[in-house]
């Protein structure tokens, strides 16, 4: 079986989240996408964050409906801070599949050499280099990355180049469609009592409005 795995905060899990996932399983021939909540991130702080449990459960939601995708909780479970490494070792020893494919989003690529283990993580793995799209967000509303991913980020981000980046050597970009939500505008549209029932999946929107969630309540 070929997994491929496509961690985050999912604060919340979104429609581009599951349009992504679908694109590696139709494009790239993966069985099945693993969706890895984030329990604490090393490289940003993360907004008007809900507790990891209310993050994975939406994200639990979102996968009922399509066989091929699936949360793995590992994280959650292991808690402090989640190295994407650790979790790809553990998802080697739980399910031995034929391939990992590991999905990175583009707001990710100039930092990627900072990552634990970051050369072994291309020796396990396929990366997946998918797009997403640039939004200018709420301040208010968006995650910080911090450290030396901070400095990294002011620094790199907008002079890097793909094919200088050697651990991208082999990797694999997708051609995906990126929508235009993220979960930062979401965040903000829910405390704004604003639409965006359709920019989450139903049960997820069901979800975030019965909790009021995000100061979300009509």
């Amino acid at each position: 079986m070929k997994i491929a795995v496509l961690g985050g905060s999912f604060n919340p899990i979104h429609i581009g989240h599951l349009a992504l996932a679908d694109e590696i399983c139709v494009s790239l021939g993966y069985d099945k996408v693993l969706f890895v909540p984030v329990f604490s991130p090393p490289h940003k702080n993360m907004n008007g964050a809900l507790s990891p449990e209310k993050r994975a459960k939406m994200v639990e939601l979102a996968c009922q409906d399509d066989p091929r995708f699936e949360i793995e909780p590992c994280e959650i479970q292991r808690g402090g801070i989640s190295y994407t490494y650790d979790t790809v070792c553990f998802i080697e020893e739980k399910y031995k599949p034929e391939k990992i494919g590991l999905v990175i989003g583009r707001d990710l690529f100039s930092t990627f050499y900072l990552w634990n283990n970051a050369s072994l993580l291309v020796e396990k793995c396929e990366l997946i280099l998918a797009e997403r799209p640039f939004q200018t967000e709420d301040k208010n509303f968006k995650n910080k990355a911090t450290g030396k991913y901070s400095q990294a980020d002011d620094c790199e981000e907008k002079e890097f180049r793909i094919e200088d980046e050697p651990l991208f050597k082999n990797a694999v970009f997708l051609k995906n469609e990126p929508l235009a939500v993220s979960s930062t505008s979401i965040r903000f549209r829910a405390a704004n009592k604003m639409a965006f029932q359709y920019l989450v999946p139903s049960k997820v929107f069901k979800y975030i409005i019965d909790g009021n969630l995000y100061g979300s309540k009509n």
